[in-house]
């Protein structure tokens, strides 16, 4: 048995360093589709997140893409921001503290499933990339 009593939830540097490894672990093929998309962990989703997607509680959303998806991308779009996936880390942890699943697997998930949604993909696509990387 783990002994817990001493150990405290992971930092937000330690949550990156959790996601730089899920990433990492993610098929080749597809990481290399990701180009430039960055990966930001944050505690919460902001107020602006939250009121634009209808939800009420901060504890709603684990993850979210931001940018213009490859589906209805144009060469001719001139972005001033890059593509992002945003890791939120409360409710990560939050809904980690009720479910089976390692944190590392949790994180891998939302990884996939929110790049997915960068790439159109589908739920089965998203499931067959994670079960390739171990998750």
């Amino acid at each position: 048995m783990n002994d817990w009593s001493t150990r405290e939830a992971p930092t937000l540097a330690e949550f990156e360093a959790i996601a730089k490894h899920a990433y990492r672990r993610l098929p080749s093929g597809f990481r290399a589709l990701t180009g430039d998309l960055l990966i930001r962990i944050e505690d919460f989703p902001t107020d602006d997140v939250l009121d634009s997607l209808g939800l009420k509680s901060e504890f709603d959303l684990l993850g979210l893409y931001s940018g213009i998806d490859l589906a209805r991308k144009s060469v001719m779009d001139v972005s001033a921001m890059p593509d992002m996936v945003f890791l939120y880390r409360r409710p990560i942890l939050d809904y980690w503290a009720e479910h089976e699943d390692t944190l590392g697997a949790i994180i891998t998930h939302v990884l996939v499933h929110e790049i997915g949604h960068h790439f159109g993909l589908s739920d089965a696509d998203m499931e067959k990339i994670e079960a390739e990387a171990g998750a």
